[in-house]
């Protein structure tokens, strides 16, 4: 028997027969081993592959990586692992969603903010035109892919630097609607301490889906407009406002947001709610972005909740949304629904300490 192996090729002579006892054919040293009957790796090149591919740019470039390790593989070699083990990550995620959340650590203090942040990126898919020479059909799709981060607050930290850093996290990705992405982040949140949290915080950029998702899954939750967002529409506001005076819109934007950084937001959402807007394309900017205050004012108390130490932004799943994009939306890359959710299964196995279950798994 040949196996590939961290250490190179090996090949190892060993007895193949009938097992005397309940009569089956096979070989004993492969099944002590855990490998399945036609296995040409070692279970530990297996996973360092795999693992491998959930971290670089490209199947090609895990292949370039176990070139170094003395491990020629090709990319197509890995792209077959990949499926077939982010299948079965898959599948375990599904059995774990059809059982209550056991809390990984029962014994921690309950927390006294459990946070949760929503997002959304797109990628790049084969659509039914794909390949194809002449047809009338799309040959690439984009889709929406949902993030979700959850975190105690306690988890947050700062380097020397003061950079924010969080030192455990979950992340959850897919492809579904927004109440697939709800079921996987609240499993996994009621895993990491949710459940024992003295106020839940739901942090997001002002889409409908993410606020409709929290009033599903989050209810007792209190909703956070997420601070750069809402400045960001607050300059649009502001540019709208002055026409091509930027100094103007830079005075009157960066005074309006201290307010609503440091009170009082209600000052600014009247002063919002009371401009005169004209019949043209500017004050039809005017308008949209009227009613987009109207329909956050109540998700933009900045100050209360920054006075409490807590976070104003939902940068760490936006963090996490450009970290997948890496991954995810590298130059030519484009996916087979199937071919994302394994990887991103894979990949999720490993981010959110569920790896050892697959590896340990029959």
């Amino acid at each position: 028997m040949t196996l590939r192996s961290v250490v190179g090729r090996v090949r190892l002579e060993v007895d193949h027969g009938q097992d005397p006892q309940d009569k089956h054919w096979g070989c004993p040293m492969r099944e002590q081993w855990g490998l399945t009957a036609h296995q040409q790796m070692s279970p530990a090149l297996e996973q360092k592959l795999a693992f491998t591919a959930t971290l670089v740019g490209s199947y090609a470039a895990a292949a370039q990586e176990a070139a170094n390790w003395n491990c020629p593989v090709d990319d197509s070699v890995i792209h077959a692992l990949v499926q077939r083990l982010g299948s079965q990550a898959e599948a375990q995620t599904q059995e774990r969603l059809r059982q209550v959340s056991p809390e990984s650590q029962p014994q921690r203090r309950p927390s006294e903010l459990a946070l949760l942040m929503v997002d959304g990126w797109f990628a790049r898919f084969r659509g039914p035109g794909w390949g194809k020479q002449r047809t009338q059909k799309d040959r690439v799709e984009w889709h929406e892919i949902k993030n979700g981060v959850f975190y105690l607050h306690e988890q947050s930290a700062r380097t020397e630097g003061g950079r924010g850093v969080l030192t455990d996290k979950v992340v959850v990705r897919t492809q579904g609607d927004p109440t697939d992405l709800g079921q996987r982040l609240h499993w996994e949140a009621l895993r990491g301490g949710l459940g024992r949290a003295q106020e839940t915080l739901v942090l997001g950029d002002g889409i409908a889906w993410i606020w409709n998702l929290k009033a599903q899954r989050w209810p007792e939750a209190r909703e956070l407009l997420d601070f750069w967002h809402g400045g960001q529409h607050l300059w649009n506001l502001g540019r709208a406002c002055h026409g091509g005076d930027e100094a103007k819109a830079t005075a009157w934007v960066e005074k309006r947001l201290h307010q609503l950084a440091h009170g009082p937001e209600q000052k600014v959402l009247k002063e919002i709610s009371a401009i005169r807007s004209s019949r043209s394309q500017t004050g039809e900017m005017v308008r949209k972005e009227q009613h987009y205050f109207a329909g956050q004012s109540s998700r933009m108390n900045y100050k209360e909740i920054a006075d409490r130490g807590w976070p104003i932004g939902s940068g760490p799943v936006e963090s996490s949304c450009r970290q997948d994009q890496r991954r995810f939306k590298g130059p030519g890359q484009s996916w087979t629904r199937k071919g994302f959710a394994n990887l991103s299964a894979l990949d999720q196995a490993r981010r959110n300490n569920h790896w050892d279950e697959l590896w340990l798994s029959p």
